[in-house]
């Protein structure tokens, strides 16, 4: 069996259940009153506001697909902050000039205090779309485990970063790895390589010193492989239907959050 240094992990499906509905009319109405009160800014309906983010998040997902090909993933969070600038009827789609100004070299608003009202705003609408969220139990245990055996816990997760880093923090998260790539923060997501390579070279590791946890046969068993990285796999409730039971490509694979299976695997006592 090999001997690892660190292990990677998957976030969503593996240490966390999650269900989220994006489209719920709860969400939108939530997103739509907090406009309303926090910002004056008024939209006549759901689907106007749906309209208006969409308008707002075409181009910079464009921009980011331009920049990273197929696997981009860019940060939504500047689309908040232009939501809050009433549209008029000139604007028919797109960024405002307003955002233009003040939006950041990296597409970051560039105001401290109109980012955290961005970021408000998004976890309103995130709070408000989710109808679960918890930790699989044991997940803190078997990262607190890992660490006691001198191994490197890193997270590399699929995510919006407004939507995330307050997740963790509500669910005792934020301090429980050595380090954090989300790939928004990254501008790429898995199962490109190149999320996985940034983080061997934030460690300082090779490949082989690393295996992946995680729930998703493609975006993190494939993509680790073609980082040259060993994946654990998780048939989880929320893998993707047409996953596998057993993932050819893993070293491991298991049913369900087994995390017994997972230190035995590893040797950790």
């Amino acid at each position: 069996m090999p001997t690892y240094s660190a292990v990677f992990f998957d976030l969503y499906g593996t240490l966390v259940d999650i269900r989220t509905d994006e489209s719920s009319e709860i969400a939108w109405s939530a997103l739509c009153d907090a406009l309303a009160i926090e910002c004056g800014a008024l939209y006549p309906s759901n689907d106007a506001l749906r309209e208006r983010f969409e308008a707002l998040a075409d181009p910079i997902r464009a921009a980011a697909a331009e920049k990273h090909g197929e696997w981009a993933e860019p940060d939504l969070l500047p689309v908040y902050q232009e939501l809050t600038v009433r549209p008029t009827s000139h604007q028919t789609g797109g960024a405002t000039a307003a955002g233009r100004e003040t939006a950041g070299k990296n597409g970051e608003p560039g105001n401290p205090a109109e980012t955290e009202v961005a970021r408000r705003l998004a976890w309103t609408f995130r709070r408000a779309s989710t109808s679960l969220l918890h930790l699989y139990p044991g997940a803190l245990q078997l990262l607190a485990r890992l660490q006691a055996a001198g191994l490197r816990v890193v997270l590399v997760s699929n995510a919006q970063s407004c939507y995330t880093r307050p997740e963790m923090e509500l669910l005792e998260l934020a301090g429980a790895f050595n380090r954090i790539v989300i790939s928004s923060e990254e501008g790429v997501r898995k199962p490109s390589p190149e999320i996985f390579n940034r983080a061997l070279a934030r460690e300082g590791l090779r490949p082989d010193q690393v295996v992946m946890v995680g729930n998703d046969s493609v975006s993190d068993i494939a993509g680790a492989r073609a980082a040259g990285i060993d994946g654990i796999y998780l048939r989880t409730a929320i893998s993707p239907p047409d996953d596998p039971a057993v993932c050819p490509e893993a070293v491991l694979s298991l049913t369900g959050p087994d995390y017994a299976g997972i230190t035995r695997f590893l040797g950790v006592q």
